[in-house]
């Protein structure tokens, strides 16, 4: 089986072997004035929101040669986005109007040390208010492709 898919800035198409194209998309949109390891941190915590919430989305547990167990992981590709603060909060919209799973990350989040105080700076703020730089959304690629219309792939 082989994928074909477009390689985001100026790129052609691709194709690798034995892939398989998915019904569904993971995707990751962050916002594009973020410091690089703020990129890398807000990446890694949306992404477990998904693996807990939606566990289609993750595969079975891998096994190395000699027999060394390791933990799954996502079945499918995660395709990371970014995109200015505008589209961002656009992007959420959409995701919400859809009623895709999703999850955020606040920049209120780079100031709390814990779960309970990431939840409660969430709380904290009305929808429309929330200062986003991260979001995940998984759902059928098409409505995923709506959602994050605007937004280019990371570089």
């Amino acid at each position: 089986m082989q994928r074909t898919y477009k390689t985001g800035r100026g790129g052609g198409r691709q194709s690798h072997p034995m892939s398989t194209r998915f019904d569904t998309k993971i995707a990751i949109l962050l916002r594009d004035d973020l410091e690089p390891w703020q990129r890398l941190n807000v990446t890694a915590f949306l992404v477990s929101g998904l693996g807990t919430a939606v566990p289609e989305v993750v595969g079975e547990p891998y096994e190395d040669a000699d027999a060394v167990p390791y933990l799954p992981m996502f079945r499918q590709p995660v395709l990371v986005f970014e995109a200015t603060k505008e589209t961002l909060t656009t992007a959420h919209a959409r995701v919400l109007a859809r009623a895709l799973p999703r999850a955020v990350f606040t920049s209120d989040l780079f100031a709390t040390g814990h779960d309970a105080a990431n939840r409660a700076a969430v709380r904290a703020v009305p929808t429309v208010d929330l200062d986003l730089v991260g979001l995940a959304v998984y759902g059928p690629r098409n409505a995923v492709d709506k959602a994050v219309r605007g937004a280019r792939m990371h570089p």
